[in-house]
This record gives structure tokens, sequence and C-alpha cells, in this order.
């Protein structure tokens, strides 16, 4: 899940992913295969290089991403996969983004909006919110033994667009224009600097302060759209403490 740009988040979003890890192979092998039937060349072809970076960050084997890039960029998948987008909106007005890949638009649409339903949110029509997102390139730094203002002047002169330091210090996130991420990411790694995270995602323009409850369910809804088959991406625009993410998680 993508909300609002705190660290906790994120590290929640890493304990999800730990906790799916075989599903979250299987969702980034799609990936990685329908991006490959651009090009298998991740240097002529940023949607691949950004889905082999993504798959590399959750620590799947090379030789996994290795043949996917072969199945897809030999037309070997033999599945006609489509992307869809569906819209949506959570509690307290939360905007939502779900992002699948299918080989059934019907069983897709009716999963999307049963677990919108189930889980308390409302599905919407095409475009209802994805005007207030805008697709950036997101890098994770963490600041062990690092000096932070060095690294924020090395990104900036790299061509970043945004620093964000955690208030705990021990990370600094750097956002990016899409056509910029890899550039940025490649200067930054010459200089010295190694990711601990770097996506392509999907940055919204205005968050929604959620707590109590409605926080409660909102994430319970959110890991019920990611939890479908045909999902590959959820992302909100939900803003949730540093104290209410420890608290819904302890």
């Amino acid at each position: 899940m993508s909300g609002h740009n705190k660290w906790s988040t994120i590290k929640h979003k890493k304990a999800a992913v730990d906790a799916k890890r075989g599903k979250i192979f299987t969702r980034y092998i799609r990936e990685i295969t329908i991006a490959a039937r651009g090009g298998g060349d991740p240097d002529a072809n940023p949607r691949l290089r950004a889905a082999i970076t993504a798959a590399k960050g959750v620590n799947m084997p090379k030789d996994n991403i290795d043949r996917a890039v072969q199945r897809g960029a030999g037309g070997e998948d033999g599945v006609n996969i489509e992307e869809i987008r569906y819209e949506g909106y959570g509690q307290g007005g939360v905007a939502i983004l779900v992002d699948c890949m299918t080989d059934n638009r019907n069983r897709s649409v009716s999963d999307v909006r049963f677990a919108f339903n189930k889980g308390g949110g409302s599905m919407g029509e095409a475009g209802c919110v994805s005007w207030m997102f805008h697709q950036k390139g997101q890098m994770i730094f963490e600041l062990k033994d690092i000096d932070p203002d060095e690294l924020m002047e090395a990104a900036l002169e790299a061509g970043a667009e945004d620093m964000i330091e955690q208030e705990d210090g021990e990370t600094l996130e750097v956002l990016t224009a899409y056509t910029e991420f890899f550039s940025v990411q490649e200067t930054l790694e010459k200089a010295g600097y190694s990711t601990h995270m770097a996506e392509i995602t999907w940055i919204p323009e205005n968050t929604v302060e959620v707590e109590g409850e409605a926080a409660e369910k909102l994430l319970n809804l959110i890991e019920r759209l990611e939890d479908l088959d045909d999902v590959q991406n959820v992302f909100s625009n939900y803003d949730i403490s540093d104290s209410e993410m420890e608290r819904i998680n302890g």
C-alpha cells in the first residue's frame, strides 16, 4: 500500500510484503513478464527496469527475474493479460487506486467491487480519484552512516524534485519525476548511496487524515484489496499518524 509518505506506512507495507512473499513474487513476475513484452533490455525499457528494481527490493532471486524477462520478451507467457485500473473511496473519503493485471475482466471488477463493499468503501467511476495523484519515482535511503545534508545535496544535483527527512532522522525519501527516476537513482548509486527501497509510485496531491476506528477499517479495506489475486498495487491518499500506526500495528 502507498498512502502518505510516512516511513511508518512504508514499514507497514514492508511487513505486509514479508508476510506474503510468495504472492508478492507472483505479482512481480507478472509485472516483469508484461513489461518485457516491450523489450527484454531494461536499459532501453524503463518499465521493465522499474519492475526489476522493485523485484530486487523484495529479494526476488535473480533466476526468477531472468525467467520472467525471457518469457515476456520471447512472447512465451501465452496468456492474454490486460491491465485495468479501478478507483474508489475508503473511510473518511480517502481516495483509492487499484491497479490490476487480469485475464478475466469480469472476475476482476466483481472481486474489486465486492472488496470495496465488504470493507466499508465504495467503488467509483473511472477517473473519479486518479486526478488527485501524480506518477513519481520514489527512493528511500537509510541514514545510518550517511550525512543527510550531503545526500540531499547529491540528490538535488542529480535532478530530484523533493526530499523529505523523516522526523526520527533514520530515513530520507527522495521523489523524482517519473522520467528522471532511473537517471537520479543511477547517479546516486554511483556516488555511493544505496537505496533501501526504489519504485515507481503514485503520490497524492493532498492527503486525508484518518484516525481511530476509521483508520483501522481503512487499512483492513486496503489489505482486502491487496489480497485479491488480480491486484498488482493499491495506492491511497490517507494520512495516518505514527502514533496511530503504532497503536494499530501493536
